[in-house]
């Protein structure tokens, strides 16, 4: 169980991080570490925005888990969905499943589908928060819990970057927090409903998504930077 002081320094982040790089903005993906962090923000009262990306090709109980946080939660979601133009193109040239034929494919209907909406959902933002942890995968090890984004000219803040599963899952029993029933299936991870599976005991929290694909290329695209590398600068470059 997350530790009463873990739950703090996390607050804490988020109360710092939102006043000094204000207006901020939360990327919930609903999946159970942005649960975590959409309860933090509720229960400190936070001037944070709350947005998701509905990509047309989520799970339904994601959908059924966006309608109880609506209810459970007092507080405005703004909903971002891809170009339709964008979709209709891709879908027509490739096909409505080519992100199965190669990384090439995925990353692009990644990019039409959650990569541009997201971009104009951080339009005038100056910090972005995520329910990022080391512990996910080997490409989110050497994160920081504040970094620059490169590609999107604003901070990043990962206020869960050192949380476990345990304090994670902790979290959720303490303060009964909704969360997707994919998760007591074996989803630990959550994206869209053909890119994602159940994993085996022992396979890491990301084994799930693009199970097709090999570790290291398991990012959509959303949180990289124009070299292709996950943002780890603590600061901008013209920082100090």
């Amino acid at each position: 169980m997350a530790s009463q002081a873990r739950i703090e320094a996390a607050t804490v982040l988020l109360r710092d991080a939102a006043a000094q790089h204000a207006p901020a903005t939360f990327a919930c993906s609903f999946g159970i570490e942005d649960m975590v962090i959409f309860d933090l923000i509720h229960r400190a009262n936070l001037d944070i925005e709350i947005f998701t990306l509905d990509t047309g090709r989520l799970h339904e109980e994601t959908y059924a888990l966006m309608q109880r946080a609506k209810e459970h939660y007092p507080r405005p979601l703004r909903i971002m969905f891809p170009h339709g133009p964008a979709v209709e193109k891709f879908v027509q040239a490739e096909g409505i499943n080519a992100f199965y034929q190669s990384i090439e494919l995925r990353k692009s209907c990644c990019g039409i589908r959650k990569v541009e909406p997201l971009r104009r959902a951080l339009q005038g933002k100056e910090l972005w928060i995520t329910g990022l942890r080391r512990e996910q995968s080997v490409t989110r090890a050497e994160l920081e819990p504040l970094a620059f984004d490169v590609a999107n000219g604003l901070m990043k803040l990962n206020p869960l970057l050192d949380w476990t599963e345990a304090d994670v899952n902790g979290y959720i029993k303490r303060f009964d927090v909704p969360i997707n029933a994919l998760h007591e299936r074996g989803f630990p991870s959550i994206g869209c409903a053909p890119c994602t599976r159940a994993i085996a005991p022992g396979e890491d929290a990301r084994a799930g998504r693009w199970w097709w694909e090999q570790p290291e290329s398991k990012e959509c695209g959303l949180h990289m930077d124009p070299t292709g590398k996950l943002v780890r600068s603590k600061q901008p470059a013209n920082a100090g």
